[in-house]
């Protein structure tokens, strides 16, 4: 799954990420987060980002990128690798930015059923919402 990540993301380093879609973006966010990619999933963020964290443990907001980064690096060391299926993934985009939501399942040592808001502006991620709703329907299970 690393390789998978890591040839993503040098193509879309190398296409400058103009011809990666919003939706692909977040894909490729929720994978490097399962992969406990946090160099990947740094890349991504505005200097000047959100993350809203409703539910468990980490519940709380964190800002700017350096914070947000080390938010990945706590969850991913105490989750280690993590299976990833998505759900419902609907994009909306206009000239100013882009909305992407999602429900995601992360499984590993326990599921736990995320339901994403992420928003991008300037090919950068400037708010996530990461709430965890165990009652969270996934398509397939």
């Amino acid at each position: 799954m690393k390789r998978t990540l890591l040839s993503l993301s040098l193509f879309l380093a190398a296409s400058g990420g103009a011809l990666a879609a919003p939706s692909d973006e977040a894909r490729l966010h929720f994978q490097a987060i399962g992969a406990g990619d946090t160099a990947l999933l740094a890349r991504g963020y505005a200097d000047n980002a959100q993350l809203n964290w409703i539910g468990g443990p980490l519940n709380g907001t964190y800002s700017g990128a350096d914070n947000i980064r080390a938010l990945w690096e706590k969850f991913t060391k105490a989750q280690g690798p993590l299976k990833v299926s998505v759900d419902k993934l609907e994009e909306s985009v206009n000239t100013n930015g882009a909305t992407v939501t999602a429900n995601v399942q992360f499984e590993g040592k326990q599921p736990i059923k995320v339901r994403y808001v992420l928003t991008y502006r300037d090919g950068k991620l400037t708010s996530e919402t990461w709430q965890i709703d165990p009652k969270l329907a996934m398509g397939g299970y």
